[in-house]
């Protein structure tokens, strides 16, 4: 149903005689069951819930509209918050008869959004078309890499010790600088089997659920705003080191939902969450370890330095600010929220001030950096 039917509807019926901006809750269920509307049950009962947010029952005609296109501004986000208590207290937990693709939606539903609100919402307009491509699409394209470089270097384990490998036009090098391409391209290439394993592992078991809830659009820009910052905080903080791997953009995305989880604590219903919590910070801090070691004390003789192990921290920072920002604005637009706006200008001054750093600062400051191969 779009806004002129259903505004020429509300005409028809005369639900709002007196043009006072509001429409009687009951008044208008009682419509959509008589003329059989189809509006699912998750809009039935926001529709509830706005009226109960309401003194006399009503609900705003405005807010009415934004719940049949399905559009959730933050107004519209308060009035449901106000009037929550209206809302059915059985879960999707106790939702019968449920196919193996639906439970599997519900799943996703409890381990990302903290809301029961919010799980209906989601779990009633969900679409399997388009499915959660970008992740997966990663994903496969790093296998594909890997694999292709493995056999040609006859080397699945530390491959950075190779000395054709650094040649690689996907990897960041600080010799090619230039190349801009770089900086976004170094995710398809990984050390070797255990980063590619953890990684690959994180995107799938994180990334999708997220890319699933939050859309295609919202956690590419996430992901490859980590990806970016990695490789640029690299280029500014440990000026000789090359980098590889997706790290920076797994950790935007792990640190992200585990903030959110952090500051939803009492809401998220996923099962051990606390022993899930401290094993994923163990996982991620031991690979940052790992990192740090392979960078400072490699275990075999290389040519030049060892990848960096700062895009991990760049990323997590990303994950925190931006990432945060956007998976606690469920089905709400970012562009209402000022704090967006705030992420965005800090973003863009940090990318600015790491422009003019590649540019002119290793000119400036004298940097020795290895040749580039």
């Amino acid at each position: 149903m779009d806004r002129s039917s259903l505004l020429q509807l509300i005409q028809e019926q005369q639900l709002d005689p007196e043009n006072t901006g509001f429409i009687g809750a009951e008044t208008f269920t009682g419509l959509v069951h008589s003329h059989e509307l189809p509006l699912d049950p998750a809009k039935l009962d926001m529709l509830v819930a706005l009226a109960q947010s309401n003194e006399r029952g009503q609900v705003c005609y405005q807010e009415l509209v934004d719940l049949i296109s399905s559009k959730r501004s933050s107004s519209f986000k308060r009035a449901i918050a106000n009037g929550q208590r209206a809302l059915p207290r059985d879960g999707l937990l106790d939702e019968p008869g449920l196919g193996v693709y639906k439970r599997f939606v519900r799943y996703v539903a409890y381990e990302i959004l903290p809301r029961e609100v919010d799980r209906h919402w989601y779990f009633y307009r969900h679409r399997s078309c388009p499915p959660p491509v970008f992740m997966a699409s990663v994903t496969l394209a790093q296998i594909i890499v890997f694999l292709c470089y493995g056999a040609r270097l006859n080397k699945w384990v530390l491959q950075t010790y190779h000395p054709e490998y650094m040649k690689s036009p996907l990897v960041y090098h600080p010799g090619h600088r230039a190349r801009a391409w770089r900086f976004l391209t170094y995710m398809f290439m990984h050390v070797g089997l255990e980063q590619l394993g953890f990684n690959a592992l994180l995107q799938l078991m994180i990334g999708v659920p997220l890319e699933m809830v939050h859309g295609l659009l919202r956690i590419s820009l996430l992901y490859l705003a980590g990806v970016l910052a990695g490789s640029l905080t690299v280029s500014i903080t440990d000026m000789r080191a090359p980098v590889v791997g997706g790290s920076g953009g797994v950790y935007a995305l792990c640190s992200a939902h585990l903030a959110n989880v952090v500051m939803n604590w009492a809401g998220m219903r996923c099962p051990y969450k606390l022993l899930r919590m401290v094993l994923a910070l163990v996982c991620m801090s031991s690979e940052v370890g790992r990192a740090v070691w392979l960078r400072f004390s490699p275990p075999l003789p290389a040519s030049g330095p060892q990848p960096s192990f700062m895009a991990h921290l760049a990323g997590a920072v990303v994950g925190v600010s931006m990432g945060l920002t956007i998976l606690r604005s469920y089905e709400e637009r970012l562009r209402d929220q000022c704090g967006w706006w705030v992420v965005l200008l800090a973003y863009g001054t940090f990318l600015l001030f790491a422009i003019f750093w590649n540019v002119f600062a290793y000119d400036l400051l004298g940097a020795h950096i290895p040749p580039p191969p």
